[in-house]
C-alpha cells in the first residue's frame, strides 16, 4: 500500500512539474530561457538560409537607393565591412524569414498565463502577427524608405552621394524593423483587453492622446524630419489604434456582474 501511494505522489509531483499552470517563479524564469534560446537557434537556421541568397537579397534591400543613384553603386570603407553587411543583413532576412516560429515560441512562454479558453486564440495570433510584422515591413520597403532616400539625395545633389553599405543597412533595419514592430499594436490590444488592463473606452478616451504618441514615434522611426514621411507612418499607426479599438471591443475581458 505504502509502495502505491509513493508512486502516486511521485506521478502527481510529476504532473505538476509539466503542467505549465503550476509553474514557480524560478521555472517561469528557465521557461524563458528555454523560449529564448529555441528562438536563438530558430534564427540561426533563418540565418544559414538567408546566407545563402545574400546577394540577392543585398540587390533586393539596396533596390530603393540604387535606382537614385548614378553609378548604380553603394561604397564601402574597409575590407571586412562588405563581409560584415552581408551577415547583418541575413540576420536581418531570417527575423523576417522565421517570424512565425519566433511569434510561436513568444505564445508558448506566455500561454500559461491565459484561461483554458484564450489559449484557442494560439492559431490566430501567430498568423495576425505574422502578417501584421509582414506588412509593416512591406510599408516600410514599399512606401517609406524609397521616399526617405529621394528625399536626402535631393537634398544633396549638389554634392557627390558616398554611401556606405553599412550605413544604409543600419538605417533600412531602423526603418524595416520599427515600422514591422510597430504594426504589431492591434495584437498587443487584444492582449491587454484580455488581461483587462485596458478597456475601449479606455482606449477612445486616451485618443487623442495617442495621436501625439503616433507622431513621436514616427518621428523617431523615419529618418526624415518632413511632416510627410512622418504622416505617412503615423496616419496609418492611427487606423491601427482604431482597429484595436473594435478588438477590445470583441475580444476583451467582461466585467462579471455581482450576483
Amino acid at each position: 500500500m505504502e509502495k502505491t501511494e509513493n508512486k502516486q505522489k511521485k506521478k502527481l509531483k510529476g504532473k505538476r512539474k509539466k503542467d505549465p499552470n503550476n509553474l514557480t517563479f524560478w521555472e517561469h524564469l528557465d521557461e524563458l530561457r528555454r523560449r529564448i534560446f529555441y528562438s536563438i537557434i530558430i534564427v540561426l537556421i533563418g540565418f544559414l538560409v538567408s546566407w545563402a541568397y545574400s546577394k540577392k537579397i543585398y540587390e533586393f534591400i539596396a533596390m530603393p537607393v540604387l535606382k537614385f543613384l548614378k553609378d548604380g553603386k553603394l561604397a564601402y570603407t574597409s575590407l571586412t565591412e562588405p563581409f560584415m553587411m552581408y551577415i547583418k543583413l541575413s540576420f536581418l532576412a531570417s527575423l523576417f524569414l522565421t517570424s512565425p516560429l519566433l511569434f510561436y515560441q513568444f505564445w508558448k512562454f506566455i500561454s500559461p498565463a491565459l484561461e483554458k479558453k484564450e489559449k484557442r486564440f494560439a492559431i490566430p495570433f501567430i498568423f495576425l502577427s505574422t502578417i501584421f510584422f509582414l506588412i509593416g515591413g512591406w510599408f516600410g520597403y514599399k512606401i517609406v524608405f524609397p521616399y526617405a532616400c529621394k528625399f536626402f539625395l535631393d537634398i544633396g545633389k549638389d554634392f557627390t552621394a558616398v554611401i556606405t553599405v553599412s550605413q544604409y543597412l543600419s538605417l533600412a533595419t531602423k526603418v524595416l524593423l520599427g515600422i514591422a514592430l510597430t504594426f504589431e499594436l492591434p495584437v498587443l490590444i487584444f492582449f491587454l483587453s484580455r488581461f483587462g488592463i485596458v478597456t475601449p473606452k479606455f482606449l477612445l478616451k486616451y485618443f487623442k492622446y495617442f495621436i501625439l504618441i503616433a507622431f513621436i514615434i514616427a518621428a523617431v522611426i523615419t529618418p526624415t524630419p518632413d511632416m510627410i514621411t512622418q504622416s505617412v507612418i503615423a496616419l496609418p499607426l492611427i487606423a491601427l489604434y482604431g482597429i484595436g479599438i473594435i478588438i477590445a471591443l470583441i475580444f476583451g475581458k467582461k466585467k462579471k456582474k455581482d450576483e
